[in-house]
Formats: C-alpha cells, structure tokens, sequence
C-alpha cells in the first residue's frame, strides 16, 4: 500500500523543480497522488477495510489542499502539474 523508496526517489526527481527539493507541492501532490492510486487498487480486493479507507480520504484531502495553494498561487504551474499527472479531464 506505500510506496517503495526507489519509486518515490523517482518521483521526486522527476517533479522536482531544483536538485534536491522534496517540499515543492508539486513533489508533494506527486507522492499523494501515487498512494492515492496504490490505494485504490488495494480496495479492489479489500472492499470492507474501512480503516485504510479513512487514510485514503485523509490523503485526497491533503492533495486537494496543496492542489487549491499551488492554484492560488501560480496557475501556470498548477495546470501544468494536473496535466502532467492527468488529475483533471
């Protein structure tokens, strides 16, 4: 259900906007969104564990609030980050 530290090495250096950062909300919505989905299909198999479920709601809202700042802050960046993880049709 988490994710391994290879795949989040790769995502940070792959959504990161200097060398080395790993607070960007960028980065963040990144990690977010791969635990989201790990999750979900955790509940194909697993559909009464409501525990894990109260985490996956506490995540999506977590990423709906980094997503709300980088869009009040700098919509470029927010478009570019929802089309990059295909967040939006």
């Amino acid at each position: 259900m988490s994710i391994t530290a290879e795949r989040k090495e790769a995502l940070i250096k792959e959504h990161a906007r200097v060398e080395g950062d790993t607070g960007s909300p960028e980065v963040q919505v990144a990690i977010l969104s791969e635990r989201i989905s790990n999750l979900t299909e955790h509940f194909k198999g697993h559909h009464k564990d409501n525990h894990s479920r109260r985490g996956l709601l506490m995540l999506v809202n977590k990423r709906r609030s980094l997503l709300d700042y980088l869009k009040k802050k700098d919509q470029g960046r927010y478009e570019a980050l929802i089309a990059k993880l295909g967040l939006r049709k």
